[in-house]
């Protein structure tokens, strides 16, 4: 599985490909989780993609988490 999370070096680059038209598949909020699970992407909040990120893990092909920039 390919994952792409928040840096842990400090000034490390990390490309921001969600912006704020996607919209999390639970509840509308701006997404800024996306899984591909069986060639499908699914985008979540950030409330919701911890809240199933632990199944999701488990079937998901990528994991692209871009929750940092909320505390940018």
């Amino acid at each position: 599985m390919n994952t792409l999370s928040t840096p842990a070096e400090p000034g490390a680059v990390l490309e921001y490909r969600l912006t704020a038209m996607d919209r999390c598949d639970s509840c509308g909020a701006q997404a800024y989780i996306a899984a591909e699970v069986n060639g499908s992407e699914l985008l979540f909040c950030a409330h919701h993609g911890r809240k199933y990120e632990e199944k999701l893990r488990s079937v998901a092909t990528s994991w692209h988490d871009e929750t940092a920039r909320l505390s940018e």
